[in-house]
């Protein structure tokens, strides 16, 4: 079986995806895909009935089961907790294979809330919502009756909407919108920065602990455009931003005297910027260039 023809390389990106989706960290969900690739190594794929469903199936079950040991460590964690992001180019730098791993609902808003189900209350939320599976093989998937599982999609979807506020914005608004935010940060123009946030607008910051956070979301467009402006005063030219896909959405990264300090995705309703998720932890910032340079 050559990697063109084997089902596991071809449906990487849809198995990255869930584990993705599921875990919040990268390196746990390339453990997953690695713990079900020895598991597929072992298989007589000729015996199966469908590739994808098997594959599917062990990778959702790991998942659930690592889910549930993270779980008890995020309990722990100083402070808040948001997912690993995804930082990659602009759209034009993608390449099929990250475009792939990244389709549908990703951006690290939607992992956020997805933190308040369980583990098999996301998992059959996401292969419904996300990954279009129907209630059948949602249910040989998770070893569930039909009606188990509507019942978890259903619960899941009640416990989002309740928890998420979503607008349908064009990348290229989303876009246009953040640049005239990074160019007001960059130039310390706490007014402009102010104008450009929604009344009710809160910054989540996740430090895990290794760099200095906020206890509590910074709610309202006077205090997080002072903070921004506070960094600049302090600092000057030496805080640079640059544009970059956030899970798959415009976001920014920032360097302070030439290292990376954050990773920062956005919501906006098109208008003004109603949430941001600043993520300062070093540890998960390790897939973004350390340094301008790098």
């Amino acid at each position: 079986m050559t990697p063109a023809t084997n089902p596991f390389t071809a449906l990487r990106p849809r198995l990255f995806g869930i584990a993705y989706r599921m875990l919040g960290v990268r390196a746990d969900a390339e453990d997953v895909l690695q713990d079900a690739w020895l598991r597929w190594s072992r298989t007589d794929a000729s015996a199966l009935q469908s590739a994808e469903a098997w594959l599917v199936t062990v990778v959702t079950r790991l998942s659930i089961d690592r889910l549930r040991a993270a779980q008890a460590e995020r309990a722990a964690y100083v402070g808040w907790w948001l997912p690993e992001p995804l930082v990659e180019g602009l759209p034009d730098e993608r390449t099929p294979e990250s475009a792939a791993e990244l389709a549908g609902e990703l951006s690290v808003a939607f992992l956020y809330v997805l933190e308040r189900l369980g583990p098999e209350e996301r998992a059959a939320f996401l292969l419904r919502q996300v990954f279009d599976y129907d209630y059948a093989e949602i249910a040989a998937q998770l070893g569930k009756t039909e009606a188990a599982c509507r019942q978890l999609v259903h619960r899941a979807s009640e416990r989002v909407q309740q928890a998420r506020t979503r607008f349908a914005v064009p990348h290229g608004v989303h876009r246009q919108l953040l640049q005239r935010f990074m160019l007001a940060a960059k130039s310390g123009d706490r007014g402009a920065i102010e104008a450009l946030l929604s009344e009710d607008a809160q910054l989540i910051g996740d430090g895990g602990g290794k760099v200095p956070s906020f206890a509590k979301p910074l709610v309202g467009p006077f205090r997080i455009a002072n903070l921004y402006w506070a960094l600049y005063r302090r600092m000057g030219a030496q805080v640079l931003y640059r544009m970059a896909l956030i899970n798959g959405e415009p976001g920014l990264v920032r360097y302070v005297e030439g290292r990376l300090e954050s990773a920062q995705a956005f919501v906006t309703d098109g208008e003004r910027i109603v949430a941001i998720y600043a993520v300062r932890n070093p540890d998960k910032l390790a897939g973004i260039p350390p340094t301008l340079g790098g």
